[in-house]
């Protein structure tokens, strides 16, 4: 019996030396597998593969190799994800957008969700 599924492997560099400065101050390695992680809980049960979750991960980490300072802010990796994902699928958006920008009541979806379709509109 011959197996019919197609195997790929990739090659990246496993670690970029990055520290990313969170909201609160506190200082922590650059982890793509947390990131991986979040965006596959938003793009849960939505038209997302995983390979084009990966090609976000991949475009993250090619622009934070390209910067001359080796700490970033969390909001700037949250908004470079975020314009990815607004691109790709506007549910899986709002939804990363509900965590990363900490929504505390429908309001704050609301407004995200105004500016949306705002956005598209225009």
């Amino acid at each position: 019996m011959k197996c019919k599924k197609r195997f790929t492997t990739y090659e990246r560099v496993e670690d970029i030396d990055l520290v990313v400065v969170k909201k609160d101050g506190r200082r922590e390695e650059f982890d793509r597998d947390k990131l991986r992680r979040g965006l596959l809980r938003a793009c849960e049960k939505r038209p997302v593969s995983v390979g084009q979750i990966d090609n976000i991960l991949d475009k993250l980490e090619s622009q934070l190799r390209k910067l001359k300072d080796k700490e970033v802010k969390s909001s700037v990796i949250g908004d470079k994800i975020m314009g990815e994902l607004k691109k790709l699928d506007q549910v899986a958006y709002i939804r990363f957008a509900s965590v990363y920008r900490s929504f505390a009541d429908v309001t704050d979806f609301q407004n995200e969700l105004r500016d949306l379709i705002k956005n598209k509109k225009g």
